[in-house]
């Protein structure tokens, strides 16, 4: 039969020992981890995290944000102008429609800059330079000045587009770039505090994903308004073709009245 256990002193003194080493390991780890915890940044916000963030990081942030406004800039100052330039076509188209001369077309719009004055008076240009005389190469040169005109004028109101689509192809490879360079900066500083604590890792992924949020913020608009304003822009286009051809059968009809007048003279 075994004898009875005694706790002898030795025994309780080295039990308190390391209850109180225990407490001090305990006492010191909070203490540790309460100034993490004070060391962190407490604004969380967009803002907030875009002042706590790295300098790369906030160039990227910086300009992503600058192409989201010429992205809206773009948008408005194209939608007025294109708004302004399709009611003034339709009423140069409606003009065309009335029974006029090429040449008093050309007298009535001669201060005026909208396309379709552009037109006719290129068209009436080249009457002018042709004496009036309609041969039977005169539709064919006023049809070439007229696919000039029309070109230039495509190109004028197409114009600041290209910045729609060159945001939309490279803003989210650039959110991306300052997200990889954030989270690397994050991973450094982990392995330089030695903890993988959450609190401590948190803000600095979170600073680096704002990045790749304002990339999609800058793209996404970007490529929505460049595909309606390639629609509308065709369908200014399709205006302009429609005058074009208005223009041509104007000159045919002034050439049958020049044929008419000819034979009844």
């Amino acid at each position: 039969m075994m004898p009875p256990f005694r706790v002898t002193p030795m025994i309780r003194n080295l039990v308190r020992a390391g209850a109180l080493g225990a407490a001090a390991v305990l006492l010191f780890g909070s203490a540790a981890h309460a100034a993490d915890i004070a060391s962190l940044p407490h604004d969380l916000s967009p803002w907030g995290m875009f002042k706590n963030a790295d300098i790369v990081v906030k160039v990227v942030m910086a300009g992503l944000a600058l192409a989201s406004l010429a992205t809206w800039t773009v948008w408005l100052s194209k939608t007025v102008e294109l708004r302004r330039e399709t009611a003034r076509a339709r009423d140069g188209l409606a003009k065309l429609e009335t029974d006029t001369t090429l040449a008093e077309l050309g007298r009535s719009s001669g201060g005026a800059h909208d396309a379709v004055s552009q037109l006719i008076q290129t068209a009436a240009r080249e009457g002018s330079l042709s004496g009036w005389t309609f041969d039977a190469d005169f539709k064919d040169r006023v049809a070439l000045r007229l696919e000039r005109v029309e070109a230039a004028m495509a190109r004028k109101i197409a114009g600041g587009t290209g910045i729609l689509a060159t945001i939309g192809a490279v803003a989210p490879f650039v959110g991306l770039f300052g997200t990889v360079w954030g989270i690397m900066n994050a991973f450094i500083g982990i392995s330089e505090a030695h903890t993988t604590n959450l609190a401590v890792v948190a803000p600095g992924i979170a600073e680096a994903l704002l990045a790749t949020a304002l990339g999609l913020v800058a793209a996404v608009p970007a490529v929505v308004i460049y595909n309606y304003l390639v629609r509308a822009i065709a369908a200014y286009r399709a205006l302009l073709g429609d005058a074009s051809a208005q223009v041509l059968l104007l000159v045919s009809r002034d050439r049958g009245r020049s044929a008419r007048q000819m034979r009844a003279g």
